[in-house]
C-alpha cells in the first residue's frame, strides 16, 4: 500500500484551508510584512494559496493563479520578508498541531519557490 501523500497527511483541503486562513491572520498582524498585504484581496489570496498548497502536496486541486515569478515581479521582496511569511505559516501549523515531518515537508515546498519570489 503506497504511503499517503503530504496532502492526505495534512488532512486534506479543509485542514489546509484552516491553516492558510489562520496564517493570513498572522501575516496581517506581523509588522515585518503586513504592509505588503494591505491592498490584497484576502479571500482571493486564501483561495489561491489553498489551491497552490493542495496541488503541490499531491492533492486533487489545480492552481490557476499566475506563476510565482510573474505575480511577484517588481515587488522586490527581501529574504527576511519571505522568512517572516514562512514563520507565520509555521506558527499556524503548530497551532493546528501539524506534525513536525509534515511541517518540514511543507516548508521545503515553499523554499523551492523562494527564487521565484525573492528579489523580483
Amino acid at each position: 500500500m503506497p504511503e499517503p501523500t503530504l496532502y492526505q497527511r495534512l488532512g486534506g483541503r479543509e485542514a489546509i484551508n484552516a491553516v492558510v486562513v489562520d496564517s493570513i491572520g498572522n501575516v496581517s498582524a506581523d509588522p515585518r510584512i503586513n504592509a505588503r498585504f494591505t491592498n490584497i484581496d484576502a479571500n482571493n489570496l486564501s483561495d489561491n494559496l489553498v489551491d497552490l498548497i493542495c496541488e503541490r502536496t499531491g492533492g486533487p486541486c489545480v492552481y490557476k493563479g499566475r506563476n510565482m515569478a510573474d505575480s511577484h515581479e517588481g515587488m522586490h521582496i527581501r529574504d527576511d520578508e519571505f522568512d517572516a511569511l514562512v514563520e507565520d505559516l509555521v506558527k499556524s501549523m503548530r497551532k493546528f498541531k501539524v506534525p513536525e515531518r509534515e511541517q518540514r515537508e511543507s516548508v521545503a515546498i515553499l523554499a523551492r519557490m523562494r527564487n521565484a519570489i525573492v528579489g523580483h
